[in-house]
């Protein structure tokens, strides 16, 4: 049995694109239930290589030519869901894919909220193919789009975005990754008065939740990771929403443990062997997102902004997404009960 609410603005849609859709959604609820079994056992590893495990098997059996551009890692880094591997039937539609398939890790091993399984599709070439970099990241609502920009600071974008939407600098809610880098932009925020709401991992559900009114989230700024980036990207696109990336380079900019040995000449030459020349450029959603048709679909694993967590009953399984697409321009949410073999009763609630 499934909830469906659904919001859409046009009615046309392909064949192929609606078989498609149903398919995505049934990889990232498929990663999402693997993952949940998991949950709250501090197992972090262990829950995103089986979300990795369900994904691939689920996307192996869909008719397409697929291909992962940003993924687990390169090929000699992961054994399934590496950048570069074909997935699915090996004929129809050639689709490109931008997977994350327990995006939270950490969350997840300690049952706090944000974590989902997510992914990015479009057709052939229409991902970017985002470097394991980290990128500054500015997301807000479409009545803000082309409004507020990543260049300007982030006074002036609070204040661009008060105007925008109606709503006082005080009541409104900037989500920012809760890291050393933040501190001085934090203090910014706080300094306006507007309301910061920190989160420690997990920024493409924060990112997306900006383009929905009534979530409480007018706003995503600073720095995160970079292929975390385009998957935003994609969904924002498709919503009309707002999304800008900057590639961060600098290890005294990004300030994380994971560059200690890294430096800032030796990224920018890393970045050049991409053939990524334009270090410093500003990506918007849609050349981050730029296929002809681009598709978002996401999976609660727990509780979030914009989910519920997998929820394990005596005779089924119930789990929360959300399935955004460009063909038809529509976002919609899906609550589906999946039956045990000889369940005895499903209980409404």
């Amino acid at each position: 049995m499934v909830g469906l609410l659904s919001v859409a603005f046009t009615p046309r849609r392909t064949i192929m694109d609606r078989t498609l859709i149903q398919e995505l959604l049934e990889v990232v609820e498929q990663a999402a239930i693997a993952s949940a079994r998991l949950t709250g056992l501090g197992q972090k590893d262990e829950a995103d290589a089986a979300a990795v495990e369900a994904m691939r098997q689920r996307m192996s059996s869909i008719q397409m030519q697929g291909r992962i551009v940003i993924g687990e890692g390169e090929r000699d880094e992961a054994p399934m869901l590496y950048i570069g591997e074909e997935v699915g039937s090996g004929t129809g539609p050639g689709v490109d894919f931008a997977v994350d398939p327990c995006e939270g890790t950490n969350l997840c091993a300690n049952a706090q909220d944000g974590s989902m399984a997510v992914l990015a599709a479009s057709d052939r070439g229409g991902l970017f193919n985002a470097p394991d970099f980290y990128m500054k990241k500015l997301a807000v609502p479409p009545a803000a789009k082309g409004k507020v920009d990543i260049r300007k600071s982030a006074t002036e974008n609070i204040k661009i975005l008060s105007d925008c939407l109606g709503i006082a600098i005080s009541d409104l809610v900037i989500v920012v990754m809760d890291r050393a880098r933040h501190k001085g932009l934090i203090s910014e925020i706080r300094g306006l008065g507007a309301r910061v709401k920190p989160i420690s991992d997990g920024d493409v559900q924060a990112a997306i939740a900006c383009g929905f009114a009534g979530t409480g989230t007018h706003c995503l700024m600073g720095i995160g990771a970079a292929p975390e980036g385009v998957i935003s990207a994609a969904a924002l696109r498709c919503l009309g929403a707002h999304f800008q990336g900057q590639l961060v380079y600098d290890p005294a900019v990004a300030m994380t443990s994971e560059w200690a040995d890294y430096t800032k000449e030796g990224n920018i030459a890393r970045l050049n062997e991409m053939g990524i020349t334009d270090i410093d450029k500003v990506y918007e959603a849609e050349e981050l997102a730029s296929g002809a048709s681009v598709a978002f679909a996401g999976s609660g694993i727990t509780n979030g902004l914009l989910f519920k967590g997998v929820q394990f009953e005596r005779d089924c399984t119930r789990t929360s997404s959300l399935v955004i697409s460009s063909l038809d321009k529509s976002a919609r949410f899906t609550d589906t009960i999946h039956i045990k073999d000889n369940a005895q009763s499903i209980m409404l609630r």
